[in-house]
């Protein structure tokens, strides 16, 4: 298996779309994950989406024109991860989660991108963690049957706060949605304190990977100080027959005080070092 190598367009905020994609291509990286977080990223899904034929073939012909390849479309409909989650008690909250996946599944299609990334839904107080964990399948088990019929892959990020906020509930979710995959990102875990080995289950199931640097308490950590053992994750990859892409996904926010390293730095070090792992 050799490793296939993405960097997240949101990882440079404060550079121009395009020179985000051009330094992405100095970089030597022909992948790159392509953030729709409204009120977030470069490209805002509210804009993006009032004619996705246009804004669609307009990003393919940038990518074309610098030789990169679109690896993911990760659609948030939210800056707040819970107001339009998939799963939300308001029935008309959901009908714009799901009219935005269509659009998004539109988008991608356009732009040549065979994978997108959602969340998996979160709790809510009006309800039951079971009546949460319900809708949320259902939700999914909706997306997946809108997917297929685009030939996409929908990969879904477990994360903190979500109803897969740790590795078992993650894996009772991907045994509960038939088709389901994951957007891995160890992070998430790792930042709570849970070792890889109770991770590792998962990437039998993982369909995209984020690679950046995480410590107990951190999200987000240099490669000095990351505790996360990327040359095991790449070798489990291998034994599993990974076949999707390794995505460099350092964020500069202030949430999580992700906006405490220097992020193009970082990138070319877990660059060159996932290289070595290939050779």
């Amino acid at each position: 298996m050799r490793l296939k190598l993405a960097c997240a367009d949101y990882t440079f905020p404060l550079l121009p779309h395009d020179d985000v994609l051009c330094l992405i291509a100095t970089l030597g990286i022909r992948g790159v994950d392509i953030g729709l977080f409204e009120h977030r990223s470069h490209l805002q899904p509210s804009d993006q989406f009032r004619n996705v034929s246009r804004t669609a073939r307009a990003l393919k012909k940038k990518l074309d024109s610098r030789g990169l390849k679109p690896a993911d479309v990760f659609l948030q409909v939210d800056n707040d991860g819970r107001s339009y989650s998939i799963n939300p008690p308001q029935a008309s909250r959901r009908r714009k989660a799901r009219d935005w996946f269509k659009r998004t599944l539109d988008y991608a299609a356009t732009c040549g991108a065979k994978h997108v990334t959602i969340g998996p839904g979160v709790f809510f107080k009006e309800q039951s963690h079971a009546e949460c964990r319900a809708r949320g399948r259902d939700e999914l088990a909706w997306r997946i049957e809108r997917a297929e019929r685009y030939r996409i892959i929908m990969g879904v990020e477990p994360h903190l706060g979500s109803i897969a906020a740790r590795p078992q509930s993650a894996l009772r979710l991907v045994e509960a949605v038939p088709g389901l995959t994951y957007s891995l990102d160890y992070g998430h875990f790792t930042r709570a304190g849970i070792p890889d080995a109770q991770v590792e289950p998962l990437i039998a199931h993982a369909s995209h990977f984020h690679v950046r640097g995480a410590r107990r308490g951190s999200i987000q950590a240099t490669f000095r100080d990351n505790t996360i053992d990327f040359s095991r994750v790449v070798w489990v990859m291998k034994s599993n027959g990974y076949r999707g892409y390794l995505s460099l996904e350092y964020v500069w926010n202030e949430w999580e005080k992700c906006n405490r390293v220097d992020n193009l730095s970082e990138t070319i070090l877990f660059r060159d070092y996932l290289r070595s792992l290939n050779e």
